[in-house]
């Protein structure tokens, strides 16, 4: 039998995925949380073999619940089942330590199949974003250019956001131009929606 840990913020998504799972023979679902700050302590509680993770959780997001997990119990594989198919978002998972990435409208027996392989220890990517991935390169932000972008993100004002990182409007307006440039935006806005399109304002 293969113990599951279920992690999605959104309660309709995560029943339904628990109830189906449940019709496998080999598959239990014995612990879900709604939070990513959750996942550790419930793996280690409930003796989790698989866990699926979704990305954008309150708490914790999905990539950073899984390094977390991947050091506090490493024998157990990580599959993210995600909303956001994004490129940068699978680099990331990957590099976090997860085993698999598939989008949540992969049919139920895939999805079954899917919890299976990466029990196993193989990778299982949704071939899509594998594709998609390759035409992406790595962020091209600085540290602190993500900084900016990421407290951009709530549409605060240039010196919103000089407060909040504790520098200057002066700097913080060249690394926002930075930034625009370099992800080929023509606006702040954008320059966020295409860095987190990318799953670059990830912590």
């Amino acid at each position: 039998m293969i113990r599951l840990l279920l992690a999605d913020d959104q309660a309709l998504v995560r029943g339904a995925m628990a109830a189906l799972l449940d019709l496998e023979a080999d598959l239990r679902v014995v612990a879900e949380v709604g939070r990513g700050d959750e996942v550790v302590p419930a793996a280690q509680q409930h003796e989790v073999d698989v866990a699926l993770l979704d990305v954008q959780m309150p708490g914790l997001d999905g990539i950073a619940a899984a390094r977390l997990l991947r050091a506090a119990r490493p024998q157990c594989r990580v599959l993210m089942v995600t909303t956001f198919g994004r490129a940068g978002y699978l680099r990331q998972a990957m590099a976090a330590g997860a085993d698999g990435f598939v989008v949540k409208d992969t049919p139920a027996r895939q999805l079954a199949d899917a919890v299976r392989r990466v029990h196993q220890g193989l990778r299982v990517v949704d071939p899509a974003l594998a594709a998609q991935s390759l035409a992406f390169g790595d962020s091209p932000l600085t540290d602190r250019e993500t900084d900016v972008l990421r407290a951009a993100q709530d549409g605060g004002t240039v010196a919103d956001i000089a407060r909040e990182l504790a520098l200057s409007e002066g700097t913080i307006r060249n690394h926002l131009s930075a930034a625009i440039g370099k992800t080929g935006a023509r606006t702040r806005a954008e320059a966020v929606r295409l860095a987190v399109d990318n799953g670059w304002l990830l912590t």
